[in-house]
């Protein structure tokens, strides 16, 4: 006969892994409301998938680019809106110290995962080096200001530019023809 006062192990998880509240870091935060076991599936980040041109005319339509936040790229292309039918987790903050990350499933659906223990009560946060393809401007740096508070905070949630090469002068080896294919002629077959 089972004991009464025996738990199923399985209690821990019907407890909700997280609650929303305010957070020191940036406005919503998302905070674990247990202890968090590394590789644990913490939730779903949900939103209405739509094309590039759509977010970038929704961002638009919003005043600028900080709608980029919610915006979560695709290996298809097209974008999550988690600010459209989205959930929770778009109020997960940036860290450049995350103790979760975001992995894309096979069939396109985002979850965030936790990297390592996460303790009660414990801030979630993810790195999302924001791709912005405008000017990076003093202003757009302080609209993407990062306030992670990491030792190793890189100061902004913008994903660096890409680095143009510039091309770089011919070395000597470069300098060296390329042996010439020669064709010599055949002799006049007699006649």
């Amino acid at each position: 006969m089972p004991s009464d006062s025996l738990q199923p192990e399985s209690v821990p998880a019907l407890t909700p892994a997280y609650r929303v509240e305010r957070s020191s870091v940036h406005g919503n935060g998302v905070f674990a409301q247990r202890d968090i076991q590394p590789g644990e599936r913490i939730i779903q980040y949900a939103g209405r998938e739509i094309g590039w041109d759509e977010a970038q005319l929704r961002a638009e339509r919003q005043g600028g680019p900080h709608n980029h936040t919610f915006f979560f790229s695709l290996s298809n292309g097209n974008v999550v809106d988690g600010g459209d039918e989205g959930n929770e987790a778009r109020f997960i903050n940036h860290s450049c110290e995350p103790n979760c990350e975001a992995i894309e499933e096979e069939d396109g659906t985002i979850f965030i995962y936790a990297l390592h223990d996460i303790s009660k009560d414990e801030e979630l946060n993810y790195s999302y080096p924001l791709i912005y393809e405008g000017r990076h401007t003093p202003a757009i740096k302080k609209e993407f200001a990062c306030r992670c508070g990491a030792v190793n905070c890189s100061g902004t949630m913008l994903a660096p530019k890409p680095r143009k090469r510039k091309p770089r002068p011919a070395s000597p080896v470069d300098r060296v023809p390329v042996a010439a294919t020669v064709q010599i002629p055949q002799p006049a077959a007699a006649g």
